[in-house]
């Protein structure tokens, strides 16, 4: 949409472009999920819910509910891995490795008072990048979009057949933003 401008650096509690409902409608939401029975401030929320794995997210009590009745779409350009290599964090870039520029992560949305917050559902990494990280985002293809927000429990392979490709940059902040961080060094 074009109230969301391309964004290269993303930093959970930021807002986020999400997709959800039926039929989709683009949404911005809190990246850092907040359950809808949270009664405290947001300050008060200190479990770290900015990702959720998704072999267990069906079973926590932070993310139970809106397993069955919040899942949406979160479309990415890509996102950053850092790697310890000789004492210093080395950002990689990883993306899509296919023509369609857009990666789709599995997220689950929750509305907590008047705030949308979501999560990323994350994955052990599968060969395209598990030299560079253990887990991965849930990235879907076409078909598992449906099943996903469809509502399956059959997760054990989404996201599975990611087709990725990664490479080296260089090293940013956390304020930083533009084209020039996916740059390969």
């Amino acid at each position: 949409p074009p109230s969301a401008p391309r964004r290269y650096n993303v930093a959970p509690t930021q807002d986020i472009l999400i997709l959800a409902k039926a039929p989709l409608v683009a949404l911005h939401a809190r990246w850092w999920l907040v359950p809808s029975w949270h009664r405290g401030t947001l300050k008060d929320w200190k479990a770290t819910t900015f990702n959720a794995r998704i072999e267990e997210a069906a079973q926590k009590p932070s993310f139970r509910a809106v397993w069955r009745h919040g899942r949406c779409l979160i479309p990415v350009g890509g996102y950053y891995e850092w790697q310890s290599q000789d004492g210093h964090k080395v950002p990689h870039a990883i993306l899509s490795h296919s023509n369609d520029p857009t990666l789709w992560f599995a997220g689950l949305a929750s509305r907590w008072n008047d705030m949308l917050t979501c999560t990323m559902m994350t994955r052990a990494a599968n060969a395209d990048v598990s030299a560079v990280h253990h887990r991965m985002p849930v990235i879907l293809n076409q078909d598992e979009r449906a099943a996903w927000l469809g509502g399956s429990d059959d997760v054990a392979q989404l996201g599975l057949g990611a087709r990725l490709r990664h490479y080296e940059v260089a090293s940013f902040g956390s304020r930083d933003d533009g084209p020039g961080l996916i740059a390969p060094v």
